[in-house]
């Protein structure tokens, strides 16, 4: 009787009355589904509660922020949802376990990174053969002479003069040719402008805004499903900006790879030019004994965004962080204007065999990513079962591997939170463990750029305190970060005068 009363009432209803039955229904049964997994999932861990359709992405502001508080109320294992179930690891013990060759992919099958056309360079791609392609032309390509021909011998926004600096310098390496971000940052604050057409500067002002909201995107393509990021109206506007910002980015690398060629084939003396892009184009290179083809352009253009990417935003934003340490504490600051006064006395043929005997100035450098490392965290996905922190886990698990919580787990350092860049001399380099300082990541897919971000930290370092003074506007302030896939400076305001 009671199916049959059912019955007759849905006959009665309205289109309307239906749809809503119908939606409410839909929407009970998997509000139910997901807190039913939620609650049986295996290995529960601490960590916050998620909400149906969108996970914790509703705690996910700032990474790094979030890690800390996590790893404060969890301890060193947690989990997160977000478009799956995330293993949070902040111990280096448990870190140094997925740090090895068997555990190379990161967020494999994922749409996210598909969509961002990720997977043709080296940090997302997922192909073990393709990647190793990549990297060995890569290191080729990024040689010392490379590095060196690169070598360029107010109150302001230091964050955004550097971050002009870093990006144009980084484009002389990686394609031969400038962004004029230098020029249009000067444009913002004079009244003289640079003596370029405005078109060309703009231009440079939109490349370096689209590497900023390309970063951007990869957390949010990563971190929400395909329904949620093209059906749920909020998500979607921002999804298609993002995806727009996508398009001019790869149809200017494009371009960029495009008029190289062109540019080689009526000029082949270009072949012998010190820049990433001509010797991506022009060398052919073995791996494990097998003769190879050049790089395809889908190959040249992921791995010239990844140096935009992984060279020019974290170096900017770690020498930032510099900037502000050496302002805090004057101590460190005159021992490294003393070491840059004996070894570099003029800038006259400076090359990366003078950088490299600033031991005291590249101290610096690792104490400061050790505090604040530009990259916070990477993707780890098992292929096999492990164990981990006491643990079973089966093959297909995503682990978030929180090297910033390495980098201050009171277990591996002494008095983390403190700046002291003279835990690095004195052989006490040695004596660290490796899995608890991971600014550049490790094991196989360490970042192949790591060199080129130390050579271009030590030549501002040079270059800046060699000739000027730098004070913080408000020393009171804290630095301004905003950490998502990086830890972003946005802003650092200094007073900089000539150095008597």
């Amino acid at each position: 009787m009671s199916i049959q009363n059912i019955i007759e009432t849905i006959k009665s209803s309205n289109t309307m009355d239906l749809f809503i039955l119908f939606f409410v229904t839909c929407i009970s049964t998997y509000i139910f589904n997901f807190y039913y997994k939620y609650f049986t999932r295996p290995n529960p861990l601490p960590g916050p509660i998620p909400l149906p359709f969108i996970g914790n992405s509703h705690n996910y502001g700032d990474v790094k922020k979030f890690y800390e508080e996590c790893s404060q109320k969890y301890g060193d294992i947690c989990e997160l949802m977000l478009d799956r179930r995330y293993i949070i690891l902040s111990r280096p013990e448990y870190i140094k376990k997925l740090n090895v060759p068997q555990y190379f992919q990161r967020l494999p099958g994922a749409p996210g990174p598909d969509e961002l056309e990720l997977r043709h360079g080296l940090f997302f791609n997922e192909n073990e053969e393709s990647w190793s392609r990549n990297k060995k032309f890569f290191n080729e390509a990024l040689s010392t002479k490379f590095i060196d021909a690169s070598i360029i011998p107010i109150k302001t926004d230091f964050s955004g003069w550097f971050h002009a600096v870093i990006n144009d310098v980084t484009s002389v390496l990686a394609t031969g040719t400038r962004t004029y971000s230098i020029a249009s940052y000067y444009n913002t604050l004079s009244t003289n402008k640079a003596e370029l057409s405005h078109a060309l500067v703009q231009d440079g002002v939109d490349f370096c805004n689209a590497l900023v909201k390309y970063l951007e995107s990869i957390l949010f393509f990563s971190f929400f499903s395909p329904f949620v990021r093209h059906y749920v109206p909020i998500f979607k506007g921002k999804t298609d900006a993002y995806l727009r910002n996508r398009d001019y980015l790869l149809n200017k690398l494009d371009n960029i790879v495009q008029q190289r060629r062109i540019e080689i084939s009526k000029n082949p003396e270009l072949k012998t030019n010190t820049n990433l892009l001509t010797s991506l184009i022009t060398t052919t290179t073995t791996v494990e004994g097998e003769n190879l083809k050049p790089m395809s352009d889908a190959a040249i253009k992921g791995s010239i965004l990844d140096i935009f990417l992984g060279g020019s935003d974290t170096t900017a934003d770690t020498f930032c962080s510099i900037t502000y340490f050496l302002c805090k504490h004057p101590d460190v600051k005159e021992k490294m204007l003393a070491e840059i006064d004996s070894i570099v006395p003029t800038f006259s043929n400076l090359s990366c065999n003078d950088l490299k005997k600033l031991k005291y100035c590249e101290a610096i450098i690792k104490e400061a990513s050790r505090i604040i490392p530009a990259v916070p965290f990477t993707f780890r996905h098992t292929i096999t079962d492990c164990e981990i922190a006491g643990y079973k886990w089966p093959a297909g698990t995503d682990f978030h591997l929180n090297f910033a919580g390495g980098h201050i787990h009171p277990d591996c350092w002494d008095n983390p939170k403190i700046f002291n860049p003279d835990r690095w001399l004195r052989n006490n380099d040695s004596k660290i463990d490796r899995a608890a300082w991971m600014p550049w990541g490790g094991g196989k897919r360490i970042c192949p750029g790591r060199n080129l971000s130390i050579t271009e930290l030590l030549l501002a370092m040079a270059s800046v305190y060699k000739n000027y003074n730098v004070e913080l506007v408000n020393e009171h302030e804290p630095l301004k970060i905003h950490t998502q896939l990086i830890s972003y400076c946005t802003e650092l305001k200094v007073r900089i005068s000539p150095r008597v």
